[in-house]
């Protein structure tokens, strides 16, 4: 891919990286500063992760958060809740909507029994291998977000994961409420349309207004 121009952010860039397919990132967030997901070529599906940087015991909870807000997806204005009650990360800006809550991760697992396939890439492994580079593994893994996923719930509950509505260059930027560790797995699936079939790069700013 060829280097992209600077982040048209308006603020201080901290990080600017690009995620190649299938791989995972994280980094703690300081308190008031933003992170922006960009889905470089569109339909791609970034699994997602967050913990209070300095007690990490306290986490993300997917429960409360749709709880909390009364909506099974996020979008523009929504909170992403620790199993505390403490506010995150708050989604500040958002081309998409529509964010993902409850279909969690793939794993090797449920990609051989849903698909037949053995052994696979897949979002677990990827937060595992980016967890313990912060002393946390896989206990510390919860239901997740996935943003750019497209999750719809028909009237009789059946769900199912669809193509996404994402279009390349759109993204989410969300602000950190408290400090953060933020993981994310840009998700390798290629046995349904979480990531249209053929996964492409993400691209992640960090930046302070």
């Amino acid at each position: 891919m060829p280097d992209l121009p600077a982040a048209a952010v308006p603020g201080r860039v901290i990080e600017d990286t690009t995620v190649a397919p299938g791989q995972h990132w994280g980094r703690v967030i300081e308190e008031g500063a933003h992170l922006r997901l960009i889905d470089l070529e569109g339909r791609q599906a970034i699994d997602f992760l967050c913990y209070n940087a300095d007690n990490p015991a306290e986490r993300y909870n997917a429960a409360d958060t749709m709880k909390i807000s009364g909506k099974l997806w996020l979008e523009k204005g929504s909170a992403l809740y620790s199993d505390m009650g403490n506010k995150l990360f708050t989604v500040v800006d958002d081309t998409v909507g529509f964010h993902d809550t409850i279909g969690g991760c793939c794993s090797a697992e449920s990609n051989r029994v849903r698909y037949g396939r053995w052994p696979t890439p897949n979002c677990r492994d990827n937060f595992i291998c980016q967890l313990a580079k912060h002393g946390l593994g896989k206990k510390d893994i919860v239901a997740n977000v996935n943003f750019f996923m497209y999750v719809p719930i028909g009237p009789d509950g059946e769900m199912a994961i669809k193509e996404g509505r994402s279009k390349p260059g759109d993204h989410v930027d969300l602000r950190a409420e408290m400090r953060t560790l933020a993981v994310l797995s840009n998700c390798p699936q290629m046995y349904n349309p979480a990531s249209g079939g053929t996964p492409t790069p993400i691209r992640v700013v960090v930046w302070r207004p």
